[in-house]
């Protein structure tokens, strides 16, 4: 009788470059939320006051228009585009609610049908050059902005508007911001400031309209690919011009929390938030190695943003300083999103 014998076969450790393919791809996918996490740790071992519930709610009001503004950006990006006119038109959105309920005595209500009216316009217009006069995206956008930050002086004689003022006819403005208005930021529900609310609410919707619609599918695929899209049929030029109308009417809902924050007209309101609205757009590109536009990474890039700016005015730095790290995080996110992702696909 003969005796079979089994061999095994030693299984092969992993190659090292396997290994370090596997760590590259671990950090491209949760480098930029471990980044997040850290940050927030620093803070909250370091200071104290960082901890305290008011001071995270305080943040994420703080950040809460420059993430609606960055939703409009994300939606724009998702079609291959940008939107450099958000900041001008939540500016905008400032001048009108003012004018509406200070200069014409108007209620709440009114102001913000107004507001969310002017937005869309906005958005009709960025349409109007990109897609049917064939601008590209940045520079018509960037033409917008101009023409709405001239038309947001032109509107109220390049003056501030404030309860009480006098006119330029001589009379007092007869308006004042109503109360109604005024929490649209600055009132609470179940504790939760009301823009944090609305900030939370529009990022499930906007997540909902890119991610679980055929509208949202359809417009990643314009970004992907344009001539494709046209070839199957899809009517490009309405999708992109959906995208920008829509980004106009975020970049408003911005500006109703910012008036609701400043109380006046002010009329520099809004020139900061384009650059903080692109940058969460950007860096939320990087969140989950995703490497484009979505939803709940500029949110998260919102937050971080917040973080930042939070944790470094506690420790009592220089507010001119945080550009500096505000920039370094971006240009990290890049690096993320762009040149570790194409060495890990090359």
């Amino acid at each position: 009788m003969t005796t079979t014998q089994s061999t095994s076969v030693p299984t092969a450790a992993p190659s090292a470059p396997a290994v370090g393919h596997r760590i590259q791809n671990a950090v491209i996918k949760y480098g930029f939320i471990f980044v997040t996490v850290t940050l927030f740790t620093y803070f909250a071992i370091s200071e104290p006051s960082f901890r305290d519930s008011a001071t995270l709610l305080d943040t994420l009001r703080y950040v809460s228009v420059a993430a609606v503004l960055g939703l409009g950006v994300t939606l724009t990006m998702a079609v291959g585009g940008m939107d450099m006119s958000v900041g001008a038109v939540a500016g905008l959105g400032v001048t009108v609610a003012a004018k509406t309920m200070v200069t014409y005595n108007q209620v709440g209500t009114v102001a913000i049908l107004a507001v969310v009216a002017a937005g869309a316009l906005a958005g009709l217009l960025n349409a109007l050059l990109i897609v049917v006069l064939k601008i590209p995206d940045m520079l018509a956008t960037l033409g917008t902005m101009f023409v709405i930050q001239g038309t947001k002086l032109i509107l109220v004689d390049g003056q501030s508007i404030t309860p009480g003022m006098t006119q330029s006819d001589g009379t007092t403005a007869p308006g004042r911001f109503t109360e109604g208005f005024l929490r649209i930021d600055r009132g609470t529900f179940l504790g939760v400031p009301g823009s944090v609310l609305i900030f939370g609410a529009l990022t499930v919707v906007a997540w909902v309209f890119l991610a679980r619609t055929r509208w949202g599918r359809v417009l990643y695929a314009i970004g992907a690919n344009p001539e494709a899209s046209r070839l199957a049929g899809i009517r490009v030029g309405a999708y992109r011009a959906l995208a920008y109308v829509l980004s106009g009417v975020l970049a408003s809902i911005g500006g109703l929390i910012l008036a609701s924050r400043i109380g006046q007209g002010d009329v520099s309101a809004g020139t900061s938030q384009l650059l903080e609205a692109v940058a969460v757009a950007l860096v939320g590109t990087s969140v989950l190695g995703r490497g484009r536009p979505n939803v709940w990474g500029t949110a998260l890039g919102a937050v971080l943003i917040g973080i930042i700016t939070t944790g470094l005015t506690i420790e009592g730095l220089p507010y001119y300083t945080q550009d500096v790290v505000e920039g370094a995080v971006l240009i990290l996110a890049l690096v993320f999103s762009f040149t570790l992702s194409k060495r890990r696909t090359a």
